[in-house]
C-alpha cells in the first residue's frame, strides 16, 4: 500500500506541475509513478513473469526521463518504450503461446487505423520508427488479449488486457497530439491512461503463482 501511496502522490505532483507549466518540477517527479509500481512489483510472486514486467517498467522510467527532458528527445523517448512494449510481450508470451486469431485481427486494426491517421498527417523523416513502434505495440496487445479465456489466471489476463489497451491508447493520443492536431487536455490524458495502464500490467503479476 506504501508504494501504491507514493505512486498516487508523485502522479498527483506531476499533475500540478503541469497546470502551472512548472518543467523542472515535471522533470523531477514524472518518473516516480512509474518507480513506485516498480517497488510494488516486488511483492508480487518471483517468476519469468514478473522479471520481464520489471524490466518493461524499468524501460518505461527511462522513457519518462527523455520524454520530460527540455529538448526535442522523442526518437529516444520513444526506444525507450519499445523495449518497455517488447518486454511486456516476452512476459505475455511467457504463459500463453495460442495464436488467437481474433485478437491478432482486433490488434492490427487498431495499429492501422492509427498509422494511417499519422502518416496522412505526414510523419517526415519519423516515418520508419514509429512504423516500427506501431507494430511492436500491437504485437503487445496482441499477446496480452490472447490471455483472455486461457488457463491463464482471469484476473491476471484481465488486468493486462486493460493495462495495455490504456497503454495504446495514450500512445494514440501522443501520436494524434503530436502529427495531427493538438489540444488542450493531451498531456492530462495522456498521462493518466498512461499511468493506469502501467497499474494494469503491474498488478496483472499479484495474480499469478511462483514459478
Amino acid at each position: 500500500m506504501g508504494w501504491l501511496i507514493l505512486a498516487l502522490m508523485g502522479a498527483a505532483t506531476y499533475l500540478y506541475g503541469l497546470s502551472v507549466h512548472a518543467t523542472l518540477l515535471c522533470l523531477l517527479v514524472k518518473p516516480m509513478p512509474v518507480l513506485a509500481l516498480l517497488g510494488w512489483l516486488h511483492d508480487a510472486p518471483p517468476g519469468e513473469y514478473r522479471r520481464w514486467i520489471s524490466l518493461g517498467l524499468i524501460f518505461s522510467v527511462v522513457g519518462d526521463v527523455l520524454l520530460a527532458w527540455p529538448g526535442d528527445l522523442f526518437v529516444f523517448g520513444l526506444s525507450a518504450f519499445l523495449l518497455a512494449h517488447l518486454a511486456y510481450l516476452k512476459a505475455y508470451l511467457s504463459d500463453c503461446r495460442r495464436q488467437a486469431l481474433l485478437p491478432l485481427a482486433l490488434a492490427l486494426g487498431i495499429g492501422a487505423m492509427l498509422l494511417a491517421i499519422l502518416i496522412s498527417s505526414g510523419l517526415g523523416p519519423l516515418l520508419v520508427p514509429v512504423l516500427v513502434y506501431g507494430l511492436v505495440i500491437s504485437a503487445m496487445l496482441w499477446r496480452a488479449l490472447a490471455r483472455l479465456g486461457t488457463d491463464v489466471p482471469q484476473r491476471s489476463a484481465w488486468l493486462a488486457a486493460a493495462g495495455a489497451a490504456a497503454f495504446v491508447f495514450s500512445d494514440s493520443l501522443i501520436g494524434i497530439n503530436r502529427f495531427v492536431s493538438p489540444f488542450q487536455t493531451a498531456p492530462y490524458l495522456i498521462i493518466v491512461s498512461y499511468w493506469l495502464g502501467q497499474w494494469g500490467i503491474t498488478a496483472s503479476a499479484f495474480t499469478r503463482k511462483p514459478y
